[in-house]
């Protein structure tokens, strides 16, 4: 069964409004959300903890953004010492990036940052409404990025 119109647009709104606060609060609090790690730090830097070192097109393809920007990117980060890079030893002209123990910390205090940011956030919540909207999330991201380039 297929949604109504209103419905869609509905969520395409709410949805636009919460990409846009997200914005707005990645603007406002990146310290207090990401402490010293830059915040386009964790799109690259969960990739390497959850799955090991990997090239910088991988992690460009995880992060969503272009190759050029991953490496900036990147070699930010080992500046930083959050991660290092050795040559791929099956094509010497590559190099894989891995996660340091300064670059695991740096992980773990921002996920304590933003666990109390979300507690505060979510304290009128109810488990079941949180655990409901986190299914609904996950399922609308799959979706999304299933859907066809050419349908927008």
């Amino acid at each position: 069964m297929s949604i109504t119109p209103e419905t869609r647009d509905r969520l395409t709104s709410g949805l636009a409004r919460v990409v846009r606060s997200g914005r707005h609060l990645s603007v406002r609090a990146a310290d207090s959300l990401y402490g010293d790690l830059p915040s386009f730090g964790w799109a690259l830097l969960v990739p390497l903890e959850q799955d090991g070192e990997q090239r910088c097109s991988a992690l460009a393809a995880r992060a969503g953004v272009d190759v050029s920007v991953a490496s900036r990117q990147l070699a930010t980060l080992e500046r930083s010492g959050y991660v290092e890079r050795r040559p791929d030893p099956h094509d010497g002209r590559a190099s894989l990036m891995h996660l340091t123990d300064e670059g695991a910390r740096a992980l773990a205090v921002t996920r304590a940052l933003r666990a109390r940011w979300a507690g505060t956030a979510l304290a009128g919540w109810d488990e079941d409404d949180a655990r409901l909207l986190s299914g609904l999330l996950e399922r609308l991201a799959a979706d999304l990025e299933r859907a066809p380039a050419t349908a927008a």
